[in-house]
């Protein structure tokens, strides 16, 4: 077993649906890991996934 790999939990539907709707209002990536109980590092890859812009901090 390699302690060093972080598990993820899955995304859910509303928490997708947050990101979208926060990213819309450029709410930076810090503040959506805050709120969403996410690294900011999970943050900005689920959002790269989507397609999604998020402002500079």
């Amino acid at each position: 077993m390699n302690d060093t790999i972080e598990q993820t939990r899955a995304w859910s539907v509303e928490n997708v649906q947050d990101l979208q709707n926060l990213a819309r209002e450029k709410v930076p990536a810090s503040v959506i890991a805050l709120r969403l109980r996410r690294s900011q590092q999970d943050v900005r890859a689920k959002a790269t996934e989507l397609g999604l812009s998020l402002p500079a901090e």
